[in-house]
């Protein structure tokens, strides 16, 4: 490995491939990509029956960009000829933009420590000290669960630690949270026969908005209306866990703030999101009131110039970019703020505004549905 690099891209997801895309076009020469486990590995650590909610749709040649395409030009649909892939599905298509692109990523290189001083970010790694004049922080969220909701947390199984709901050998099992994740366990869990009891503070399914950040997705939503008939998964609405804690005889107790109890021989299944890999650097940022990393309107850091997010931990005041076709948008507004600084040929983001995939101004983001 080289040791100083003008840009350093931390992640070799869908965030860290797009911008490594971004900058391999612009003509940067001096950039690579650093990961800790391999290209898309957040995706191969899913459990393997968890599929996009998002479908892909191979539709560029009338305007379209695939929902989940990481560059414009390029369909998941059409290149894993399927409509919501797997996990590991997904990181093979990042893998061949990866190598389509020629990129020069670097796996197996784990991140212990980020610095700046003297004008210049100081990266140590295991694989030693790296420097570079730009950081993109592309690290996710999906390998940092957040197990401090409340006490007890800790004695639960984050859904995200799960390989394969099929490994789940009980009948009855405890999920908490009630949006994508805990409505996605209690289905797979009826898939293979388990009863579930999932205990959600807010009845995602019932919200009126058009965000599909706050909501349910229609996909989600249809397979549970598939799964619940069958008798072995029940919901309670409006309930908020207090704790979790394990009973003398082995088993574990849910309470929740509103006074109810729940019980299970089995440790609750934990589907409540992601700290997310920003707690390794929050010393570089501010934090806002929404409990994200602030940033400018180029996704630069508030308190430390130079170091870029990029993700689904972006937020920008209420507007949220934990899909995809979201936060892909943003990666020419880094792009364009690290080019024009090294002076690197820009012309490439013309084609990223005509296919959809330049989103400077949020002035005209959520607009409502009204049918």
């Amino acid at each position: 490995m080289n040791k100083h690099y003008e840009v350093l891209i931390v992640g070799a997801g869908i965030s860290g491939i797009g911008v490594g895309v971004l900058l391999k076009q612009m003509g940067c020469k001096s950039f690579c990509l650093i990961d800790r486990g391999e290209i898309g590995e957040s995706f191969r650590k899913w459990p393997k029956e968890m599929r996009f909610i998002t479908p892909s749709f191979p539709s560029q040649g009338f305007g379209q960009t695939d929902l989940n395409a990481a560059a414009p030009k390029t369909s998941p649909g059409y290149t894993l000829n399927e409509e919501h892939p797997t996990g590991e599905e997904y990181a093979e298509y990042l893998e061949l933009l990866a190598e389509h692109y020629d990129l020069p990523v670097k796996t197996g290189v784990e991140v212990k420590y980020v610095n700046k001083r003297n004008h210049q970010f100081e990266i140590n790694t295991s694989r030693g000290v790296l420097t570079s004049k730009f950081v993109v922080w592309a690290a996710g969220e999906y390998q940092y669960p957040d197990l401090e909701m409340f006490p007890g947390a800790e004695l639960c199984i984050h859904n995200s630690h799960i390989n394969s709901w099929e490994e789940l050998k009980e009948s009855d099992y405890i999920v908490i949270g009630g949006y994508e994740s805990g409505l996605d366990a209690a289905y797979q869990l009826n898939n293979i026969q388990k009863s579930s009891r999932v205990i959600a503070k807010t009845p995602t399914w019932k919200l009126d908005s058009s965000d599909p950040s706050v909501i349910l997705s229609p996909y989600t939503f249809h397979r549970m209306q598939e799964a619940v008939p069958e008798g072995r998964i029940k919901i309670f609405e409006h309930q908020t866990v207090q704790s979790v804690r394990k009973e003398e005889d082995g088993g574990y107790c849910v309470d929740t703030i509103e006074g109810r109890s729940f019980t299970s021989q089995t440790p609750p299944i934990l589907a409540t999101g992601f700290k997310g890999s920003t707690s390794m650097i929050s010393h570089l940022f501010e934090f806002g009131a929404h409990g994200k990393p602030l940033v400018n309107d180029y996704d630069e850091s508030t308190q430390c110039e130079g170091l870029f997010l990029c993700g689904p931990e972006l937020r920008h005041d209420s507007h949220v970019f934990c899909y995809i076709y979201k936060f892909r948008q943003r990666f020419p507004i880094i792009a364009k703020a690290v080019g024009s600084k090294l002076q690197l040929n820009l012309d490439i983001l013309d084609l990223y505004r005509k296919e959809s995939f330049y989103l400077e101004d949020l002035s005209g983001c959520g607009e409502r549905c009204d049918c």
